[in-house]
């Protein structure tokens, strides 16, 4: 047994307790995912080093010194955990953003189920008529073997109803035409042995849940007041991030916002200062409201900030820096998360000092705040236990 697997076995019965607590039922606990598409570099955001480029600002976290570019962010660095050295193998986009979701690489013989799919699964949603999973501004990745009913519901620009959330036509004329598709998919189930009939009704029945439910208007942030909205910024991401916040208080169990545009292979310095000026107001006005929530969903929420791997210490030719996924960071904050810094690099950031942190135990320390065990196993269709994380084993110091 190798000493990763020994670890994760002995870790299972400490969090069995917690585990059964949330698979009996509701929970206030939900995960709010900040998708940095593209792969940011670490050495421009939380881990500036003083021979660099980019000038460091102090925050209110003792040792911790991100870009000057994000003031806000360094005023509730107080709330978070930055993982500094985390570690992957993969520094192809597509398999690293597999990865980052999942914490699996991709495999041709299994789909693998996403962390909001996992989430969605075992965390049962209160009875809104919202889907448990909620993707704002990218596409997240689906469920996997799971099936399509925990995939996430997405929206391509947050802030108002989603299009076609609203019957066009009558409920008797909606109720007729809903039992004359009922009625063509008990002909196709009986011809053909699927489960993806099964599957389908399910969404059928929670898109018309979800049509009719008085919780839409989690989707409007018009409701909110002006004051609120200019404290996450007047970008789409701002106001998908005050979204996020919205549908979580309303039961949603997951939602991934991406801010795409973090691959800079050219003009990285420019490009980066913009991205800053994004996320700065944005994640620092969720972080505050997650922190200062007392009661309901919101207070047991979890955030988690990813991309899919760092940026190389090395300036190219185009002024850029290309992929690098031996060293990188990402960031915890939220429900039984203990504010530090994880970890560290090396003095150019190239490589990881001491023990790394795979995404595979970054994503189990998520399972673990929110009541899953990472080492629980369940069968694909071709009858293989796949578990929640790759071997991941949850980080100590990140949890309360």
């Amino acid at each position: 047994m190798r000493r990763r697997e020994f670890l994760l076995s002995t870790l299972a019965g400490a969090l069995a307790t917690r585990s059964a607590r949330a698979w009996e039922g509701p929970l206030p606990a939900s995960v709010i995912v900040l998708w940095m598409n593209g792969g940011p570099s670490h050495l421009d955001t939380w881990d500036p080093k003083a021979k660099g480029p980019t000038k460091a600002r102090r925050t209110r976290l003792a040792g911790l010194e991100v870009a000057e570019d994000m003031p806000l962010i360094a005023d509730v660095a107080d709330r978070l955990c930055v993982v500094r050295s985390l570690s992957s193998k993969e520094g192809n986009h597509q398999r690293a953003q597999y990865v980052g979701r999942t914490s699996y690489s991709p495999n041709p013989t299994v789909e693998h189920p996403s962390l909001g799919a996992w989430v969605a699964k075992r965390l049962t949603a209160p009875d809104s008529g919202l889907p448990p999973f909620v993707s704002l501004g990218g596409p997240s990745l689906g469920a996997g073997f799971l099936g399509a009913q925990y995939g996430p519901f997405v929206i391509g620009k947050a802030g108002a109803l989603p299009d076609g959330a609203r019957p066009t036509v009558s409920d008797a004329r909606l109720a007729r035409r809903l039992g004359l598709l009922g009625s063509l998919e008990d002909g196709f189930s009986e011809a053909v042995v699927t489960p993806l009939v099964a599957e389908r009704r399910a969404l059928y029945e929670s898109a018309r849940r979800f049509m009719a439910s008085d919780a839409l208007a989690a989707f409007d942030v018009s409701a909110e007041s002006a004051a609120t909205r200019a404290r996450y910024g007047a970008t789409d991401f701002g106001t998908a991030c005050l979204t996020a916040r919205r549908l979580v208080e309303r039961g949603v169990r997951v939602v991934e916002v991406m801010l795409d545009g973090w691959d800079t292979h050219e003009d990285n310095f420019t490009r980066v200062k913009k991205q800053l000026a994004i996320l700065d107001p944005a994640m620092a006005a969720l972080v505050t409201d997650v922190s200062q929530a007392k009661t309901g969903m919101l207070s047991g929420t979890v955030i988690l900030w990813l991309g899919e791997f760092g940026r190389t210490p090395r300036i190219n030719g185009r002024d850029g820096r290309d992929h690098h996924p031996k060293a990188f960071s990402a960031v915890l904050s939220g429900a039984g998360v203990a504010p530090g810094i994880v970890g560290a690099t090396d003095a150019d950031g190239a490589n990881v000092v001491g023990k790394s942190v795979s995404v595979a135990d970054l994503l189990a320390t998520v399972y673990t705040l929110v009541g899953i065990s990472p080492s629980q196993e369940f069968e694909s269709p071709s009858r293989r236990p796949i578990a929640i994380t790759d071997l991941g084993v949850p980080i100590a110091a990140a949890r309360r």
